[in-house]
C-alpha cells in the first residue's frame, strides 16, 4: 500500500509541474491516490474470507462427480438464502437455478410426520392408536401385542420393530403413480412381523411410513397426497412441493424438475414407488427454508395453533427407548434425529431418491437450519463436505466436547463380538451377522468398536455405561442389558453381543463352503482342459451348476436395475440357477458314495472331491437356512 501510494505521488507530482492549474488529469491522480488504498484494503480482506459459498460449491461439485445442487440458509433474524450450483440436467447442460425443483427422498418423512401430527392436533388421532385399530385388515406379527401392540407413535419414530424394506418394494417397475398402498403390503404373512418390542428399539422403517400413509387415507377419506398438498403444504406457504408423483419425462413431467443422475452422469427419471408415502416428495430450496422455520417454531400459523406446541417439542426429542431410558440424548424423535457433526448438534433427516441425495437439519437454539439437495446419487462422493460448508457459513457456534467420568466398574463385562438386532432387512440377516459384526474391546481407560467393515473407534467414557466417540462432543453409545443380553446402543443402530462359538460356526461355514465351490471350479475347469471330465465325474454336474451362475448376468445387464425386485426372465433364471446349485452338490456328493470302493478310485481325488462337495453344500444349506437359496429376488 505504502509502494502504491508513493507511485500514484510521483505521477501527480509530474502532472502538477506540467499543468500548474488542476486539470481533469490532476484530479484524476488525486482520486487515485486516494481510492487505490482502499481498493487494495478491499481486495486483502476478500482474499482473506476466501472463496464464496457458491465458489465452494462449484469447485466440489466437480470434485466429486457431482451434476448439481440447490440449498438453502435459514439465518437468525428469519431470512432466508437460497443458492444454486452445476447443472440441472448434464446431458442438455442445463444449469441448476435456486428455484429448481428437486427430489428429496426420506427427508419428504418430516413433512409427512408433521401431516400426521396435524391430525393429532385436531384429535382426530393420537400418539398412542394403536395402528391395528385404524386398520384392522394389516397382517400384523408381532409377539408382544397384548402388552405392546405397535402404535401411531412408534411408526413416527422408527420404534415399531418392523423390517425396513423388502427389496421387490424398493426396486420395481410395477407400481403406477395410483397403486393403492395396500399392494405394498402384499408379499406374504411375514411381511410385517415385528422383530423387537414396540418402543424398545430404533430401527429405520420405510414400511413403517407407509403405513402412517395409509393411516392418513383411512383418518381423512382420500389420497394421503391430495390430503397432504392442501391441508399441510398450502397452510406452510410451500406452494412448490408436492406428494404428488412428479417425473421428468411423460404424462407427469415437469420442466422445472432436475434430471436426477448416477455416477458419470449416468441419468434417470423418477418412477412411482410401492411405499412412496416413505420417499415420494418434490420441493425446491426455498419451500424447504419455510418448513425449517416452521419446524423451529411453536407450531402456530398465523398466531392460530396449527400442530399442538408439546408435539412440536417432541420433534427429534428420543423418548422410550430403552437407549433413551438409559441417558443417551442422541435419536429419532416424532419427525427428525438427533445429529452430531463437527461439534455442532442439531435435528436432522437424510434422503435418497432415483437419483437424488438431500440433507434437512435444523438448530433451534440459534434459529438457524440449512437445506442441500443434490441431483446425482453416488456412492463414493463426500456429501458431508457440503454439510461442513453450510455449518460453517452458518457461524453456528460450536460445542466444547463433553468432559471424561468415571465408567461403570462392570464395563468389561460388554466386551465381545456384536451383530446388529435387528437386522435392517430380516432377509439379510446372515449377511449382516456374517460381514457386520463388530467387536468392543476395554483397555481399562477407553472402550474400542471395531467393525469388521469401517474405521475403528474409541469410545471415551463420560460416566456410567455411557461414552462418547472421539469425533463427537455429546455421548453417543450406551451399554445395556435387556432379559439378560449385552447391548451396544447410539441411538439409531443396536447392536446385541452373540457368542464367540457362534460366530466361529459361522465364519467356519462361509470359509468351508467358499474353500469348496472354488476346489469344484478349478478342479472341474482342469478336468474338462484336459479332456477327463466325463459325465459320470462327481464335478460334473456341480461345475454346470456353478458355470450356469452366468447365465442371468447378460439378462441383467441389459435390463434396468429398478427392476431387480420384479420376477423378470434375469430374476427367474436367477432363481433356477442358484436353486439347481445345491441340489447339483448333493448328486455330486451322491456319486462318490456310489463309487466309493472301487478300483478306478483308488489313488485319485476321490476324498477331495467328498470333502469339497461337502464342503460347499454345508454352506449352501446354511444360505437356504436364512432364506438366500433359491435366490428369488421378489421376495426378499
Amino acid at each position: 500500500m505504502l509502494n502504491g501510494s508513493a507511485i500514484h505521488g510521483k505521477r501527480r507530482n509530474t502532472l502538477l509541474k506540467a499543468h500548474p492549474h488542476p486539470t481533469w488529469a490532476a484530479r484524476a491522480g488525486s482520486w487515485l491516490r486516494r481510492a487505490v488504498p482502499a481498493l487494495l484494503l478491499c481486495a486483502t480482506a476478500a482474499h482473506a474470507a476466501g472463496p464464496t459459498l457458491e465458489a465452494e460449491f462449484a469447485a466440489g461439485l466437480k470434485e466429486e462427480g457431482l451434476a448439481g445442487a440447490v440449498w438453502s440458509e435459514v439465518l437468525p433474524d428469519g431470512t432466508v438464502k437460497v443458492g444454486a450450483s452445476g447443472q440441472r440436467d448434464a446431458a442438455k447442460h442445463l444449469p441448476m437455478q435456486a428455484d429448481t425443483r428437486v427430489q428429496v427422498g426420506s427427508v419428504g418423512k418430516v413433512a409427512l410426520a408433521l401431516g400426521v401430527l396435524r391430525l393429532v392436533s385436531e384429535d382426530r388421532l393420537t400418539l398412542d392408536t394403536p395402528v391395528q385399530q385404524v386398520l384392522p385388515e394389516l397382517a400384523l406379527k408381532n409377539p408382544w401385542q397384548s402388552s405392546d401392540p405397535v402404535r401411531i407413535r412408534h411408526l413416527l419414530a422408527h420404534t415399531s420393530g418392523l423390517d425396513n424394506v423388502r427389496f421387490w418394494q424398493a426396486f420395481s417397475l410395477n407400481p403406477a403413480p395410483q397403486t393403492p398402498l395396500a399392494a405394498a403390503f402384499d408379499g406374504g404373512r411375514n411381511l410385517l412381523r415385528v422383530r423387537a418390542r414396540p418402543g424398545s428399539r430404533y430401527a429405520y422403517s420405510n414400511m413403517g411410513y407407509g403405513l402412517l400413509g395409509m393411516v392418513i387415507e383411512k383418518v381423512t377419506g382420500q389420497p394421503y397426497e391430495r390430503y397432504l398438498d392442501a391441508q399441510l403444504l398450502q397452510p406452510l406457504g410451500m406452494a412448490d412441493s408436492t406428494f404428488t408423483f412428479v417425473t421428468q419425462a411423460g404424462s407427469h413431467a415437469d420442466p422445472r424438475l432436475a434430471m436426477g443422475h448416477f455416477e458419470h452422469g449416468v441419468a434417470q427419471a423418477a418412477v412411482p414407488q410401492y411405499l412412496r408415502p416413505a420417499a415420494q416428495f418434490t420441493t425446491t430450496a426455498a419451500d424447504m427454508g419455510k418448513l425449517a422455520q416452521f419446524l423451529m417454531g411453536d407450531g402456530k400459523l398465523q398466531d392460530k395453533r396449527f400442530i399442538d406446541p408439546a408435539l412440536m417439542g417432541a420433534l427429534s426429542a428420543p423418548a422410550g427407548t430403552d437407549a433413551a431410558q438409559a441417558g443417551l440424548e442422541t435419536g429419532h424423535g416424532l419427525a427428525l434425529a438427533v445429529r452430531d457433526r463437527h461439534n455442532v448438534v442439531g435435528a436432522c433427516h437424510p434422503g435418497t431418491a432415483v437419483g437424488f441425495r438431500a440433507m434437512l437439519c435444523i438448530y433451534p437454539e440459534q434459529d438457524s437450519a440449512f437445506f442441500v439437495a443434490f441431483n446425482t446419487d453416488a456412492e463414493q462422493a463426500d456429501y458431508e463436505r457440503f454439510n461442513r460448508l453450510l455449518l460453517r457459513d452458518l457461524e453456528l457456534p460450536l460445542r466444547a466436547p463433553a468432559p471424561q467420568g468415571t465408567p461403570a466398574p462392570t464395563v468389561e463385562n460388554w466386551q465381545g463380538v456384536y451383530v446388529p438386532s435387528p437386522s435392517p432387512m430380516a432377509s439379510m440377516a446372515w449377511v449382516d451377522a456374517v460381514f457386520g459384526f463388530t467387536r468392543l474391546k476395554w483397555d481399562g481407560e477407553s472402550l474400542f468398536l471395531i467393525p469388521f467393515q469401517g474405521e475403528p473407534k474409541e469410545l471415551e467414557p463420560v460416566g456410567g455405561l455411557l461414552f462418547r466417540a472421539s469425533d463427537r462432543s455429546t455421548p453417543s453409545h450406551v451399554l445395556l442389558q435387556e432379559d439378560g443380553k449385552h447391548i451396544l446402543s447410539d441411538g439409531l443402530r443396536s447392536y446385541e453381543r452373540v457368542s464367540m462359538l457362534r460366530m466361529l460356526v459361522l465364519w467356519g461355514s462361509l470359509a468351508l463352503g467358499m474353500a469348496g465351490l472354488l476346489y469344484v471350479l478349478v478342479v472341474g475347469v482342469w478336468r474338462a482342459a484336459l479332456r477327463r471330465l466325463g459325465r459320470g465325474d462327481h464335478l460334473f454336474a456341480p461345475l454346470l451348476s456353478q458355470l450356469a451362475l452366468l447365465l442371468p448376468l447378460p439378462f441383467f445387464y441389459f435390463q434396468s436395475y429398478l427392476r431387480l425386485g420384479d420376477v423378470s426372465v434375469a430374476s427367474v433364471l436367477l432363481a433356477l440357477v442358484t436353486g439347481a446349485l445345491p441340489l447339483a452338490m448333493a448328486f455330486g456328493l451322491a456319486r462318490c458314495w456310489r463309487s466309493r470302493g472301487t478300483a478306478a478310485e483308488a489313488g485319485s481325488w476321490a476324498k477331495w472331491d467328498w470333502i469339497a462337495l461337502l464342503a460347499a453344500l454345508q454352506l449352501l444349506l446354511v444360505l437356504a437356512w436364512w432364506g438366500l437359496l433359491p435366490l428369488r429376488l421378489w421376495q426378499l
